[in-house]
């Protein structure tokens, strides 16, 4: 690294620390990124507040509404006393399901014919969904109780079992946690904002200050001046890889299962297409403010179209097609395998290739503008 170089370097992070709103934006907003995410984007329905309208009471029913407080889905939140309350309860956003439990639910549970009513609010699919899957679920199994608690007392012997089973066995994340698919997410969305955001931001400051001139004039060329300005923000952006990566693995459990330098390589390889993008967008922005919203146009595409929050294949075809173009797409395939499964370059070439050859054509383009513009 000649002299020239490292002078760009130097005073760009130089530049960094004496900035308190970048230092911020490189250190804290990854660690809140990981927390806020890693608890709040979550699938999984847990405690879906449940009111009971339980006109038995007797120890039939009870033993019903144990096997549903037993799971964790639900949580008994209100008994009522009518239908009436309970429709109101779900109205006012208080219940999300209730039960209801005849007045001749014992006998008819005696006569092998019960029935309840369960009902759910479905404005909002994902929770409504889940708890539907849940609750059949629930009573289906404590039928299956009350049926073999009958063989065992008839004295029979019968051996209760259906005629298929299903044994199933998870890979990879057996508790399906969301937080193991939601932080290796995280990490692309790090590496791909803070490069891309700063960077823009970076050489636009130096415009704004008018010292993009001075540095024109020095002996520096311009591809030192390029490489200067965006290494900085490279090496930044890997630390931050490197602590959200930790932070998840000792915080949230998120396994680490391939190796860490083939992590860290293929993050640096995306890294090109946010240095890229964040280099093009300072070429067109005159202002900081500019550069910012010429990255969110392109930041946010890539954070619903990428696989981030919804899943691909869930998509049209149109969008599933234009996901293709979005760097980020590649990336989060390829850190979620890496982390998750834990296999080696072979399995993920395909995905590798695309990026590479993603970040290599924008970072050429945003570069050969840049120098043009310079002259």
């Amino acid at each position: 690294m000649n002299s020239r170089l490292s002078s760009i370097i130097r005073k760009e992070f130089i530049q960094i620390f004496r900035d308190k709103r970048t230092l911020a934006l490189i250190l804290v907003i990854p660690v809140m990124q990981l927390f806020l995410l890693g608890y709040a984007a979550t699938n999984d329905v847990r405690n879906v507040p449940l009111a009971v309208f339980d006109q038995s009471n007797s120890p039939q029913s009870r033993a019903l509404l144990d096997s549903y407080r037993a799971a964790d889905y639900f949580q008994i939140a209100y008994v009522t006393g009518s239908e009436a309350e309970l429709q109101s309860l779900i109205e006012r956003g208080q219940a999300a399901a209730a039960l209801i439990i005849p007045p001749d639910y014992a006998n008819r549970l005696a006569d092998g014919d019960a029935q309840v009513a369960f009902i759910l609010d479905g404005s909002d699919p994902s929770v409504a969904s889940t708890a539907l899957s849940a609750a059949q679920l629930i009573g289906q199994n404590h039928a299956t109780g009350i049926l073999a608690s009958r063989i065992a007392r008839s004295g029979q012997g019968l051996k209760l079992q259906p005629p298929v089973q299903v044994l199933t066995t998870v890979w990879y994340n057996p508790d399906l946690v969301s937080a193991h698919f939601m932080i290796p997410g995280v990490i692309g969305m790090i590496l791909f904002a803070i490069t891309a955001i700063l960077t823009a931001t970076a050489v636009v400051r130096e415009r704004e200050r008018g010292t993009i001139e001075q540095l024109i004039v020095t002996p520096i060329r311009s591809g030192e001046l390029v490489i200067g300005k965006i290494l900085p923000y490279t090496l930044l952006a890997l630390f931050d890889t490197v602590v959200v990566l930790f932070a998840g693995h000792w915080w949230f459990g998120v396994p680490i299962r391939s190796s860490l330098a083939l992590i860290l390589g293929i993050s640096a390889l995306f890294l090109l297409s946010g240095l890229g993008i964040g280099l093009f967008a300072s070429t067109i922005a005159n202002t900081q403010q500019e550069a910012m919203l010429t990255v969110w146009m392109t930041l946010l595409p890539s954070i619903f179209l990428s696989g981030f929050f919804f899943p691909l294949q869930a998509m049209p075809d149109v969008l599933q097609w234009i996901s293709y173009a979005i760097p980020l797409r590649y990336y989060l395939s390829i850190i979620r395998v890496l982390l998750l499964k834990g296999v080696g370059l072979e399995s993920i070439l395909p995905d590798v290739i695309a990026l590479t050859l993603f970040g290599l054509a924008i970072m050429t383009a945003a570069a050969l503008r840049f120098r043009k513009r310079l002259d």
